[in-house]
């Protein structure tokens, strides 16, 4: 697989991933950006991966984790597929409203433990690749798993 096939299959899906990650569309676009200059440049190691997609997934993390770039409190609208079973709420305005603060909440997160949230819940993957993905043991992840959910639990209590 080339560089240019790989990009092409999976860019979507990083950038679907980034924006969980970010809480924000362009700084998402800009994390993915940076990302794949540097899957690029060293695309030869990428090829040679077992998994080459939990590979770039692993290096955009790292670099979503590491990066120190202004303030990353942002708010987005988080837009998942809807329960049948949940009644659709005939206010739209509270509905927003909602959906900022659960935002909000999950931006005081610190990065680790949002990232581990993200692929756990969002992307779906078991432990073990998210301990692939984050460099930390299994223990770690449910440990940071753990803290975030209590976290969350905390801040809806108090709200």
């Amino acid at each position: 697989m080339t560089y240019e096939e790989f990009a092409d299959a999976r860019l979507a899906p990083l950038l679907r991933y980034a924006v969980m990650l970010t809480g924000e569309p362009h700084q998402a676009q800009d994390l993915v950006q940076e990302t794949m200059v540097r899957v690029q440049l060293n695309w030869r190691r990428v090829a040679r991966a077992d998994s080459p997609e939990r590979y770039v997934r692993r290096m955009l993390t790292n670099q979503y984790v590491d990066w120190r770039r202004g303030s990353w409190v942002r708010r987005v609208l988080l837009r998942g597929e809807p329960d049948a079973s949940v009644p659709v709420p005939t206010d739209h305005a509270q509905s927003a409203v909602d959906r900022d603060q659960v935002w909000s909440w999950l931006s005081r997160l610190p990065r680790r433990q949002r990232a581990a949230l993200v692929l756990r819940y969002y992307e779906d993957l078991p432990d073990v690749e998210i301990a692939d993905i984050l460099g930390c043991a299994v223990g770690t992840v449910r440990s940071s798993i753990s803290r975030a959910l209590a976290t969350l639990r905390a801040e809806y209590v108090e709200a």
